[in-house]
């Protein structure tokens, strides 16, 4: 079968890779119809996740039909029109069962990476590097799903594939984002990054009561998109110092709830000192991880406020305002997302009208041009939001 493969620091090439077999009972096979890019493979893709190989499938965002299942999956049938949750969970687990599926402790057949590097093992991700289990990802014709009574879910009647897909991972994620932070009616939010998680973020927010949500970009496509699509008021931090006008906006206070929808490859204005210390660090492999959104969200948040974050992040960062947020009170939040908890209430609310993610599909082409989508995905060109691939 035809697969899109990562060989490199941005080398992406399709290939013709072997079909995927079911190796354990509880796996189904899933016939990809739709694969979305994600900001979160770029991290791969630039070279900051060191535990990529030549030959992996990426790719973790994806619609299908169910083709074949073992004989211990008991809620799917064949023919089955499913999202698969980007994060393996396997359901058993303590984590799994209190709805903390991106802690999954049995997901993660190599967890000797994380271990090390965090203490302990997260949970397996689809095409997400041999840190998060080296499963292959679904940039390609079909897939295996481990623990599919877990991760798939059949999509409604009523629900289209366009909107559906988004469902496997940008949904969840932004929902995620506005949940835990616990936004209370009248709360003022701000969102850093519309992309397609911060898009979902906004959306969130307004559906969990939020009086004024501020969405944060430099791209004025996006920006347009999270006031038209999403509702939000936008700033672009490339005219304006987001600190001041964040106050300006909140009566001197700051923001009760800052999402970071951005994470390890953050930005700032070109004139930006910090931007040029965290580029020239991490260029220098002396972090990993840019911290401008955090820095800059720990200053603005109101004192006794709460910072959720979603954006990735994969190692270490430097000159983090620790004094600034002990000292405002502040609350942190974050994680890969749970999306097994959040599927069925997401899609009631697309079925009611209350959401519709489609919109973040700008760019459908064919899995054979999957290195041009990437291209036009990471350099944001042509209004990309999201490159999304029909095997």
């Amino acid at each position: 079968m035809r697969a899109l493969c990562y060989n490199g620091v941005n080398d992406l090439r399709v290939e013709r890779v072997p079909y995927p077999k079911i190796l354990d009972p509880k796996d189904a096979i899933v016939k990809v119809s739709l694969s979305s890019v994600c900001g979160s493979d770029l991290h791969l893709l630039d070279g900051y996740v060191p535990t990529m190989k030549p030959g992996d499938i990426i790719g973790h965002e994806f619609l299908g039909e169910v083709v074949e299942k073992g004989p211990e999956v008991r809620r799917l049938n064949r023919g089955d029109r499913v999202i698969t949750v980007s994060v393996i969970g396997c359901g058993e687990c303590w984590h799994c069962r209190h709805d903390q599926w991106s802690l999954c402790d049995n997901s993660n057949p190599q967890p000797d990476w994380t271990e090390t590097a965090y203490g302990q093992c997260g949970a397996g991700i689809f095409g997400y590097s041999h840190a998060f289990g080296g499963y292959a990802g679904s940039h390609a014709e079909y897939i295996r799903v481990p623990y599919a009574d877990h991760g798939c879910f059949a999509v409604p009647e009523g629900v289209s594939d366009e909107q559906a897909v988004f469902v496997s991972d940008a949904v969840p994620t932004g929902y995620m984002a506005a949940d835990m932070a616990n936004i209370r009616p009248g709360d003022i939010v701000a969102v850093w990054g519309c992309g397609g998680v911060g898009q979902m973020a906004i959306r969130a927010a307004w559906l969990l009561g939020a009086e004024q949500v501020i969405g944060i970009d430099r791209l004025p496509d996006r920006l347009r998109l999270a006031q038209i699509k999403a509702g939000a008021e936008p700033l672009d931090f490339t005219r304006v110092d987001i600190h001041d006008a964040l106050m300006a906006m909140t009566g001197g206070r700051g923001p009760d709830v800052c999402i970071d929808a951005v994470g390890m490859e953050a930005d700032d204005d070109a004139g930006s000192v910090q931007r040029l210390y965290d580029r020239t660090k991490q260029a220098l492999r002396l972090e990993t991880d840019r911290a401008m959104v955090l820095r800059q969200m720990i200053r603005a948040c109101r004192k006794g406020g709460t910072l959720s974050i979603v954006g990735v992040y994969g190692g270490v960062i430097d000159k983090f305002p620790m004094g600034a947020a002990m000292n405002k009170g502040l609350t942190f939040r974050m994680g890969q997302q749970h999306g097994q908890a959040y599927v069925k209430r997401l899609f009631d609310h697309i079925a009611k009208g209350e959401l519709d993610p489609s919109y973040l599909m700008t760019h459908p082409m064919a899995l054979d041009d999957g290195p041009e989508g990437y291209r036009l995905f990471k350099h944001k060109a042509d209004s990309c939001l999201r490159a999304v691939f029909r095997p």
